[in-house]
């Protein structure tokens, strides 16, 4: 059985240290039309505010790991994490790259304990939803528990999104997917859509991709000989939108480059 501080092969991830801050406000909060308070009235609102605390996660640190009890939902109010699975010869697989108003901790649902790592890929900061008074919470404000399995069915489209990226797509469409899919989530929270900084290393990204770093920096280098991108160490403009896109969703069965 996996250790829940260290598993083979792997450095220790530190101890869960997140720090509780104070309560949430979340009728002031930018990213509320994206998270669970999405449609709820300032009444609704009130009876929410006193389940909810925000936490500090510092940079790589785990939120919660494999195997952990299941106790909570989080909606990230800032930052990025990085979700993975380890296998029992210690084999790490990025499973998901999430940024401010994601869900986190859903994976816990189906048997009561964490399926996987969340880790901080920098100093972030996490709205904490105990379920058991959520649960509470759904019978009283039904348009709370419409709105968290909105975002379930959300978390699991991407989910299958990804599987057909993965089992589907050439290197480059991955890789032109991923910063579509990025450019998409940035500019729906009022982020610039075409430039953004990179919060995954290149090895995140390449596990997250089942490419080799390798593969990632050569096909930057294509991309930006077809002036579609600049990369410049993780700062990342998207020259060329619509070719991006056509080169994403084309057929990728006839391009030379789908071994990696």
């Amino acid at each position: 059985m996996l250790s829940h501080l260290q598993y083979p092969g792997q450095p220790a991830l530190p101890a869960r240290s997140v720090v509780p801050l104070h309560p949430v406000q979340c009728a002031s909060c930018r990213l509320r039309t994206l998270c669970l308070p999405t449609g709820l009235t300032d009444a609704s609102l009130r009876k929410l505010a006193p389940a909810l605390t925000s936490r500090r996660v510092y940079k790589d640190e785990a939120l919660y790991k494999m195997d952990d009890p299941f106790r909570s939902v989080y909606a990230i109010r800032f930052g990025h994490f990085k979700t993975f699975q380890v296998s029992a010869n210690g084999e790490e697989q990025i499973t998901g790259l999430h940024m401010a108003g994601d869900l986190l901790g859903i994976d816990g649902l189906c048997n009561d304990r964490h399926r996987c790592y969340a880790v901080a890929l920098e100093d972030s900061e996490v709205c904490e939803f105990p379920y058991a008074s959520l649960e509470s919470l759904f019978v009283q404000i039904p348009p709370l528990l419409r709105q968290f399995h909105r975002l379930i069915s959300e978390e699991m489209s991407r989910e299958q999104a990804n599987m057909l990226v993965l089992g589907n797509l050439s290197a480059d469409q991955r890789f032109a997917s991923f910063l579509l899919d990025l450019s998409r989530r940035y500019g729906a929270r009022g982020y610039s859509s075409t430039s953004f900084y990179l919060r995954m290393s290149r090895e995140d990204i390449a596990n997250y991709l089942g490419l080799t770093i390798e593969s990632i920096s050569r096909i930057i280098g294509r991309m930006r000989a077809r002036g579609l991108v600049n990369v410049t160490h993780r700062n990342v403009e998207l020259l060329d939108v619509p070719a991006l896109a056509t080169l994403a969703f084309r057929d990728g069965r006839a391009q030379a480059d789908a071994v990696h």
